[in-house]
């Protein structure tokens, strides 16, 4: 009778955590259907902002003495932006953006010091001892993402960038496919540069349309750098917020399947616990009713 104490108990543990992971995979889903929405309202209008800029910075004839933000300097200093998420119960989400900056950071060059810039406390966490520099002032920003929040640490990390603090800023983040696929990018961000399309379509070739600016392109491209580095920073974080949001989904789904497969062993187990309780204690009425009767 012991054992079957005790395979009530773990079928009741079981059920437990079978209707926990059931609601995370709901909550997880719901969450998931607006960081959808949200991730595929902002692609088109990123992809256009950043054809539009690339267009502008290659028409600039290599001026680039008053635009800061595209100069390409010797990389001594690299910063690097992780994304990872607050919270676990996600399969290995947070630990595939870590391999992918632990590897990004392992090819540098000797010369090349590295300084981590984590948003999300799972990447602080695990960088906490590798003795590698940390710049810590964002690490609580995918907690809830604004685009306000967002455009201030751009802001502040191109102030860097300008100042010589870093010659090339990248963000290790996850592009969103579908729940169950991930791309994990190494995004370049700081010099903004040209795309080669971009600047292929700048020049005045047949069927390529020429534009009259005002005030200038270069006051233009001026006033658009910082807004174009913001919106690719929060696009990088919203992609990455709709893919943790899918890999918590997938993970606690396949948690569920799990569980009820281990429900009905441990059902088939106590079952048969209980016929061969039941056997037994019949074998043993039937032995003392005929020592009675003989």
């Amino acid at each position: 009778m012991a054992n079957l104490k005790e395979v009530r108990v773990r079928i009741a543990s079981v059920v437990s955590t079978q209707q926990i992971t059931k609601a995370m995979k709901m909550v997880s889903a719901s969450k998931l259907r607006r960081a959808q929405g949200a991730i595929q309202q902002i692609r088109p209008y990123a992809e256009g902002l950043q054809n539009m800029v690339g267009r502008l910075v290659s028409g600039l004839d290599g001026s680039t003495a008053e635009m800061p933000l595209t100069t390409v300097r010797d990389v001594k200093r690299v910063g690097i932006v992780l994304l990872t998420s607050d919270k676990g119960l996600c399969g290995g989400f947070n630990s595939n953006l870590i391999k992918t900056a632990r590897r990004f950071i392992q090819d540098l060059p000797a010369d090349q010091q590295a300084t981590l810039i984590p948003v999300g406390r799972k990447g602080v966490d695990f960088f906490k001892r590798s003795g590698l520099p940390q710049d810590l002032r964002f690490k609580d920003l995918m907690l809830k993402i604004r685009y306000q929040a967002t455009a201030e640490m751009a802001a502040e990390l191109s102030k860097a960038f300008i100042q010589g603090e870093y010659d090339q800023v990248v963000v290790v983040y996850s592009e969103f496919k579908n729940p169950v696929v991930q791309y994990f990018r190494v995004m370049p961000w700081l010099p903004l540069q040209a795309e080669p399309s971009s600047a292929s379509s700048a020049g005045a070739g047949p069927g390529v349309a020429d534009y009259l600016y005002e005030p200038g392109r270069e006051e233009i491209v001026r006033d658009l750098l910082p807004f174009s580095l913001a919106i690719d920073l929060h696009k990088a974080m919203l992609d990455t917020q709709a893919s943790e949001h899918g890999a918590r989904m997938t993970a606690m789904d396949k948690a569920t399947e799990n569980a009820g497969d281990l429900l009905r062993e441990l059902r088939l187990q106590y079952n048969r616990a209980r016929q061969a309780a039941i056997t037994t204690e019949i074998t043993e009425i039937v032995g003392g009713a005929a020592a009675l009767a003989g």
